[in-house]
């Protein structure tokens, strides 16, 4: 009986990928209990944030801005919209895209969660010994940066590839036209007939 290969497992306190989710869902649950129920997720609250310091932005410069991605992010702005926290609109200085606002009832809801977003953050922080926090943050901007390059590196990936397909769909080879049964029928029926005259 032939011996199965060993698979090397990384212990899960070696693992980035699971001390960062573990991370990420210590970070939800302090925001859960300092935001309280009926808040707006913390994504929400990242697109409000994002939309009040820039106003103006396409739904690109938001996926850019908050990391989430395009379909999330187009449902959340629908949901956000029919909620009054948005306003949509067509971009001035380009005609194709659109650009979301804050609303009053957005700006409202943005200046109640803020400081209990601060609050969970002073939280999160307060986790870590105080000559560790700065470090922490340069830490998680780096890996948020990096994020923000695969995220263009995708966009520009799947343009080019939605394009290859346009340019396919363009270039449809020429029909052959085929004579139809009723054509062929009628052409030796006429056939038929001179046949008949002649003789």
């Amino acid at each position: 009986m032939a011996k199965s290969a060993k698979i090397a497992v990384t212990s899960l306190e070696q693992s980035p990928s699971h001390l960062l989710h573990r991370a990420l869902q210590l970070a939800l649950d302090l925001y859960a209990v300092e935001t309280g129920p009926g808040a707006v997720t913390q994504r929400q609250y990242a697109v409000l944030a994002a939309v009040a310091e820039h106003e103006g932005l396409t739904q690109t410069d938001l996926v850019r801005a908050t990391g989430i991605d395009r379909s999330t992010l187009a449902d959340m702005i629908a949901r956000m919209i029919s909620k009054g926290y948005l306003a949509r609109e067509r971009s001035v200085t380009d005609g194709r895209a659109n650009t979301v606002r804050l609303t009053d009832l957005g700006r409202s809801v943005l200046d109640d969660a803020a400081p209990r977003v601060a609050a969970a953050d002073g939280r999160i922080l307060g986790c870590l010994a105080a000559n560790k926090r700065e470090s922490f943050l340069g830490v998680l901007r780096d890996l948020a940066k990096a994020g923000e390059k695969v995220m263009v590196d995708s966009d520009i990936a799947a343009d080019a590839s939605a394009k290859k397909k346009i340019k396919a769909t363009k270039a449809k080879p020429e029909k052959v036209k085929t004579p139809k049964p009723e054509k062929k029928k009628a052409k030796k029926d006429k056939k038929v007939k001179k046949a008949k005259k002649a003789v």
